[in-house]
């Protein structure tokens, strides 16, 4: 298989984790957002990441992958048996892909990591005040309820705990954490959700991705032990997404 996307991506990371848990081997075309080319675009029409190609079959969403991956390796259970528990693991990551998306990717991480790093602009720092004072105690709040005693929350790791730990690592990254004294069990189940190894084993190459040039990523990913693809859809040029609507972050323009 190989995927196309970076890894500072929650929503890259999100399928690189399942990739992980099933035990299925993939190379990584590690594209930053904004640069594919237009080869990219005929892959993903959205120019959206991540991209699955898989022999002959090609598949844009990191929703839509998590889920292939779940029916095509039912053993590990990326969603729960039940129909209810898989309709419950489905919303609560329609939640983490809506709501975290636009408030930790988009107010947080954008502003704080890509929008200077990236596009060459100050951090609008009224935008990440209005995230940390406002958007996340109300989002902290609603996790908090939601949030297992212990283990994860059907149990095994879903699609469910992979999506809140694929945002909050970018939270993390952006330098926002949930107070344990505030949100004790929601701050637990986070912890839990990062301690896992697939979690763990891409960690490395997520920081190195942060702190390297865009220029020399590749090669630099590569010698740490990426599976880095031997193809490129890569472009030397960025340009925004296709799909930029009113009130919509850049982000959620190019990635799914």
């Amino acid at each position: 298989m190989l995927i196309i996307g970076n890894y500072a991506s929650p929503y890259v990371r999100k399928v690189l984790v399942a990739l992980d848990i099933v035990g299925a081997s993939y190379d990584i075309d590690p594209i930053i957002p904004f640069y594919g080319n237009d080869a990219f675009t005929e892959l993903s029409p959205l120019r959206r990441i991540p991209v699955l190609i898989d022999g002959d079959l090609t598949l844009c969403d990191s929703t839509v992958i998590v889920e292939y991956l779940a029916d095509r390796f039912p053993a590990a259970r990326l969603l729960p048996d039940d129909p209810v528990g898989r309709a419950r693991a489905r919303w609560f990551e329609e939640y983490c892909d809506s709501r975290l998306g636009d408030v930790i990717v988009w107010k947080l991480f954008f502003q704080r990591c890509i929008r200077p790093g990236v596009w060459l602009k100050a951090t609008d720092e009224a935008i990440v005040a209005e995230a940390i004072e406002q958007d996340l105690p109300v989002i902290m709040d609603w996790i908090e309820a939601q949030a297992p005693q212990d283990a994860f929350l059907f149990g095994a790791p879903t699609q469910a705990d992979i999506a809140l730990g694929a945002f909050m690592r970018n939270a993390a990254f952006a330098n926002w954490q949930p107070d344990p004294a505030r949100w004790p069990r929601a701050a637990a189940w986070i912890n839990r959700i990062m301690a896992l190894p697939s979690f763990g084993r891409l960690l490395p190459y997520e920081q190195l991705t942060l702190r390297t040039p865009p220029a020399v990523q590749r090669d630099a990913l590569r010698d740490a032990g990426a599976p880095v693809s031997d193809i490129s859809y890569a472009a030397t040029e960025k340009r925004a997404g296709i799909m930029p609507l009113a009130g919509q972050s850049p982000t959620k323009a190019v990635e799914g």
